[in-house]
């Protein structure tokens, strides 16, 4: 396994707007440094976290995906993002993982948020998804998912990174860097949790705190309240040493 660089991009999202948000996400691509592995956007960073679903529906053949197809091709990295996807008339909030030669993978998220009705309008998923990125193995997930860590535990070192793309409201900042950190102790892994910035069209404010956390729970890269572009290059080296050094994952409940 050899050193992962990830790109993650913080910002702003234009509500309920496919083309603005794609439009806007197209610039910041080209803004990411060369020899990135893997881009991750937010979660349903084509819209923000809407429950206008049936206005608002992607479907797998759709545009939004072909442009996360040509996005990938464009740059030779891995991208992945969450958007409103419908399917044999069910609607998902569903994470595409898009590969430069064309090849998509979904996860479709688990935890719908009770507390916006989400359950009311989604159909959540029933399995996990594991992607090989430069040899890593990464698990991903959608916002809510952090708060169960039961649905996130990493056994066996099942992986070796998770992600985590969010539309997670400032009023609830703390419990997101709680958790993030929380998840890369527990699961002896890297972390990266990849929110969005400014005001949505509910009127909630969104206050980014996007960052990567190391196995050992340390933030080795972040930003707070702004447009920004995180890079940073996770070591292999660090994690399988660490791993071996404390293995407290030979010890996990089964």
């Amino acid at each position: 396994m050899q050193d992962l660089k990830i790109a993650l991009i913080q910002s702003e999202l234009v509500w309920e707007d496919h083309d603005a948000n794609l439009c806007r996400f197209h610039e910041k691509i080209g803004l990411v440094q060369a020899g990135v592995h893997l881009i991750v956007l937010p979660e349903m960073f084509s819209t923000g976290f809407s429950m206008n679903a049936a206005r608002l529906t992607q479907r797998m053949d759709g545009p939004a995906v072909s442009w996360m197809r040509d996005r990938s091709r464009e740059t030779q990295a891995d991208i992945a993002g969450s958007l409103i996807i419908e399917e044999k008339d069910h609607f998902y909030n569903r994470l595409i993982w898009a590969k430069p030669d064309g090849t998509l993978y979904w996860y479709d998220k688990k935890h719908l948020f009770r507390y916006a009705g989400e359950e009311k309008i989604y159909t959540p998923g029933d399995g996990h998804l594991l992607v090989v990125c430069h040899g890593w193995k990464i698990r991903p997930f959608v916002c809510y998912d952090l708060r169960f860590p039961i649905w996130t535990r990493n056994l066996d070192n099942a992986y070796d990174a998770a992600i985590f793309v969010a539309n997670w409201p400032e009023r609830r900042a703390q419990h997101w860097k709680a958790l993030l950190k929380a998840r890369a102790i527990e699961n002896q892994c890297y972390v990266a949790g990849v929110n969005r910035v400014g005001v949505d069209g509910n009127g909630h404010c969104y206050s980014g705190d996007t960052c990567i956390i190391d196995p050992m729970g340390r933030i080795v890269a972040g930003m707070s309240h702004k447009e920004a572009i995180i890079t940073e290059i996770l070591s292999a080296e660090a994690l399988e040493s660490y791993r071996k050094e404390f293995p407290a994952w030979l010890d996990a409940d089964k």
